[in-house]
């Protein structure tokens, strides 16, 4: 275990004490989870503070955690735990040591977490991107539109609950002169690799040819 990364794991401890829903060092990579509320002021903290200068962040991506069944997170009461986290990766180049930050939206039904393109700039077409894949809104982000699927598409096509066929379907109207959408007509089915082999794979040869 790296002394470096362990001295890391220290200064958190002791700088967000009380605002650390988890931190844990495996695999030599630092994991810290926090809550949504505190997410944005955090995520400052790490870039400004001088123990710990992140001044790069270098992704940000959605995960859907649907079927992942974190029962250290399960909210009793509702009887779930959290759906949907934006994760970062982050990296200092002063202290040259790299964190991975998680915080989980609060309402599966309308995820919202703050928004670090303010703090990052490189924020700016991650966010967009989980928007667009996952669904989840970016609070303060001052352009968050879809990035990758077209503005007529339905849904979030990496939410695991979303077909792999989708929802609708477009094509070129001649007498419309327009794309237009309809819904989809692919039949789901399982598709069977089709194997090809010479003529003779698989005999044993006589020796003579």
């Amino acid at each position: 275990m790296s002394v470096k990364l362990e001295r890391l794991c220290q200064h958190l401890n002791e700088i967000f004490t009380g605002r650390i829903q988890s931190l844990t060092l495996s695999g030599g990579e630092v994991t810290l989870e926090v809550a949504a509320p505190d997410y944005f002021e955090v995520a400052r903290t790490l870039r400004d503070h001088p123990e710990l200068r992140f001044e790069q962040l270098l992704d940000l991506c959605g995960v859907d955690y649907v079927t992942y069944g974190r029962t250290d997170l399960v909210d009793f009461s509702a009887g779930r735990s959290p759906r949907f986290a934006a994760v970062s990766h982050l990296l200092s180049l002063t202290h040259n040591w790299r964190l991975r930050l998680r915080v989980f939206a609060p309402d599966d039904a309308f995820p919202v977490v703050a928004s670090l393109s303010p703090l990052w700039s490189s924020a700016n077409w991650f966010e967009r991107e989980a928007f667009d894949l996952f669904g989840i809104m970016f609070e303060g982000h001052d352009d968050l539109r879809r990035i990758l699927t077209d503005y007529g598409f339905v849904g979030h096509p990496f939410r695991k609950d979303f077909p792999v066929h989708g929802y609708v379907e477009m094509r070129y109207d001649p007498e419309q002169r327009r794309v237009v959408y309809q819904p989809v007509t692919i039949e789901p089915r399982e598709v069977t690799p089709r194997i090809i082999r010479e003529e003779n794979y698989g005999k044993v040869s006589d020796g003579r040819g």
